[in-house]
């Protein structure tokens, strides 16, 4: 990244979580505070069962906070209705998660024209977009019209990236998206993630066990006790 390059896409300021088991409440996040900058990759490691898929639900409007904000693109996602949330979602998030979630009757093709037609976009201009994010950012060539279990699981992986990007969403989300892949695959996904942010200048947030992966983020954040800090790695 350009260090010169300082514009903020997304603010997460003051997040609370709380969840009750019986009688206890779990605090999962407790103030947690992060600034994502424009292009910028930043991984969040830390325990399992430390929030870190709570933390990024929260910030991608899955699941509203209890307590605190979030702006993207300086609008205030959390001020406005269920709805308009949801429809900042779509336009704003791609979403990216490790066991891809296509929907199993549906092609390639199909699966990835699905925010758009969730956007309200017809399906012609939906068939066109999926298909160039396919062919031309994913290298998909000859696997449009297939299913997902005539998908290896790298290519399940790719509709999926495809799927995330096909709105030119400001941030993207993944939750351990390499972490049902075999290692050739998962460096192919770490690279195509490299290669995208260069190219559209989107800002990613990963979730990963991954070191490899987390080590070609631009900033790796722990997350542990419902805070984040910056570490090496």
């Amino acid at each position: 990244m350009n260090d010169t390059d300082r514009e903020i896409a997304l603010t997460a300021s003051g997040l609370v979580k709380t969840y009750r088991s019986g009688s206890e409440i779990i605090e999962v996040l407790r103030g947690t505070c992060v600034d994502l900058l424009r292009g910028e990759i930043v991984a969040i490691v830390g325990p399992s069962g430390s929030g870190k898929s709570t933390l990024l639900h929260v910030l991608g409007a899955l699941d509203r906070p209890d307590r605190g904000s979030v702006t993207v693109d300086g609008i205030s996602v959390f001020s406005t209705s269920d709805a308009e949330a949801a429809r900042l979602r779509n336009l704003k998030f791609g979403f990216v998660f490790q066991f891809h979630h296509l929907l199993s009757e549906l092609t390639a093709l199909e699966n990835v024209m699905m925010p758009c037609m969730i956007a309200g976009l017809d399906v012609k201009e939906s068939a066109c977009r999926a298909r160039e994010m396919l062919i031309a950012e994913t290298g998909l060539v000859g696997r449009l019209d297939h299913r997902p279990r005539e998908l290896s699981g790298g290519e399940q992986q790719r509709v999926a990236v495809a799927r995330a990007l096909v709105m030119n969403p400001s941030v993207v989300l993944a939750d351990e998206p390499s972490g049902n892949l075999d290692p050739d695959s998962s460096r192919a996904l770490h690279k195509l993630i490299l290669d995208l942010r260069e190219r559209h200048r989107q800002s990613f947030v990963i979730v990963t066990h991954n070191m490899e992966l987390a080590g070609h983020a631009d900033r790796v954040l722990k997350l542990f006790d419902g805070v984040l800090e910056e570490i090496k790695i």
